[in-house]
């Protein structure tokens, strides 16, 4: 039999596994994994390294690729966020596409510096933060050349910074960046491990968890006769472009003179044209492509006008592509501040061996060369032959080929900036819960809860012992 003391402690002991087992399945169940899909990270990877690499003892410059881009003065940015996050554990990951490759020490035709960071991706678990990349470098000194793939090249400092609960876009601003001790090998031995970074920001969109619908495998392969005979004449002749879409970014440097402190402009997109970062997008390509010919002849919508100090006014418009005898050429209609003038030649690209595959044919970042009519477009700027930004094409040949996405830079336009430990505190002490917010409200129900109770049930067991037995 249970004494007054034993009943007391029963009854407290219920009343709060009633009370806990309420509450603590909403507060506690496992948040599902979300979904990052879409941002940018924004890099320098180290300012006075970018320098040097251009400065009159390197000589050098760089290249970026897959889609890469720059912002500002000195950062790279990478685009198309992909990976997950956990809002329980604050766990993060996500990948990100694009490229730099540093060239410098120009002999024998080649460069002795020769560095590639290439898809960087920054993972955050318990408290630390690293950031990976591909890395391919040319040793200094012997010349051996090293690629490895995801690299922890440098440790992020993430104190301080709370990244359980977020239930919108990711946002992490400057964090500190140190190369490790594998960063330093792959930098080719320029930097020893502890030599402090560029400081990194990104931003990412969360996706909410969605199970793609399963298909049958006896759906898999099915055609219709109707499909068959439609592939059966595009084999012969010329088929007909489905859709088909043009990247081209013009040339990075004229874009970052536009937007620059000497021109002080900017550019406008129109007409169904798309900003990938780094590239233009023209889209809704229309035209035939001969197999047999390997001639590909397409137009395609939208328009881009540069705008800025000093009479610039430039705008590019029905683009069109032609690829021939395994060279392609990219025209468009020109307005230079007035004047007119229509399907100029602007540059030319390598187009060989275009063939289909599922449907689809790409080309992707072919070198582009300036030509003498594309000089005068741009106002004598740049001359004949001068390097401009490779052009990428993906022509669909059946309806139901898919063509590439753009680069996803994300909802976000900047990263809010992550508050500094003190202040955050200082803030979370002086600005209460929202009065509508439900995310902090059962947590601290729970708490107050068990609080309440436990005081008042060891009243009541302190009570109990007051009594004689």
């Amino acid at each position: 039999m249970l004494s007054a003391r034993g009943t007391a402690r029963a009854g407290t002991v219920t009343v709060l596994a009633a009370l806990l087992g309420a509450l603590l399945p909403a507060a506690t169940a496992q948040a599902a994994d979300r979904t990052v899909q879409g941002g940018r990270l924004d890099w320098g990877v180290k300012s006075s390294f970018q320098s040097y690499v251009t400065g009159p003892v390197a000589q050098g410059g760089y290249t970026l690729q897959g889609g890469a881009a720059t912002v500002g003065a000195d950062q790279f940015r990478f685009h198309s966020a992909a990976g997950s996050y956990n809002p329980d554990t604050g766990a993060f990951s996500a990948a990100f596409s694009g490229g730099v490759r540093f060239l410098g020490h120009p002999k024998n035709g080649g460069h002795e510096l020769d560095l590639t960071i290439a898809r960087p991706t920054v993972r955050v678990s318990g408290g630390n933060g690293t950031l990976y990349a591909d890395m391919t470098s040319k040793a200094k000194g012997t010349g051996q050349v090293t690629t490895s793939a995801q690299v922890p090249l440098a440790t992020l400092d993430v104190s301080g910074i709370e990244m359980r609960g977020g239930g919108g876009p990711i946002g992490l601003s400057n964090l500190p960046a140190t190369l490790t001790a594998q960063g330093a090998r792959a930098f080719a031995g320029y930097y020893t491990a502890g030599t402090a970074l560029d400081p990194v920001s990104l931003s990412a969109d969360l996706l909410a968890a969605a199970r793609q619908p399963s298909k049958s495998p006896a759906d898999e392969g099915k055609e219709g006769d109707g499909e068959q005979e439609k592939k059966a004449g595009k084999e012969k002749g010329k088929a007909r472009i489905e859709d088909a879409a043009l990247d081209w970014g013009v040339r990075r440097t004229f874009r970052e003179y536009v937007t620059g402190s000497l021109a002080q402009g900017e550019w406008q997109l129109a007409d169904g044209a798309e900003d990938g970062g780094a590239l233009f997008r023209f889209t809704s390509g229309e035209g035939t492509f001969d197999k047999k010919g390997r001639r590909l002849d397409a137009s395609f919508d939208g328009s881009v006008r540069f705008t800025g100090a000093h009479g610039l006014d430039l705008r590019l418009s029905e683009v069109t592509v032609r690829v021939e005898d395994g060279e392609g050429t990219l025209r468009a209609d020109v307005r230079d501040a007035g004047e007119a003038a229509e399907n100029v030649p602007l540059v030319t690209f390598a187009a060989k061996e275009l063939k289909a595959e599922d449907g689809l044919i790409t080309l992707t970042e072919a070198p582009a060369k300036l030509t003498a009519k594309g000089a005068e477009a741009f106002g004598s700027l740049y001359r004949k032959g001068t390097a401009m930004d490779p052009v990428s094409l993906a022509v669909a040949l059946d309806e139901k080929a898919v063509l590439p996405a753009l680069p996803d830079l994300g909802s976000a336009d900047t990263p809010a900036a992550s508050p500094e430990p003190e202040e955050a505190a200082a803030k979370e002490a002086a600005e209460p819960a929202a009065a509508g917010s439900s995310s902090p409200a059962l947590p601290l129900a729970v708490g107050a809860g068990v609080v309440a109770l436990a005081a008042a049930g060891g009243g009541l067991v302190i009570a109990r012992k007051r009594r004689p037995a």
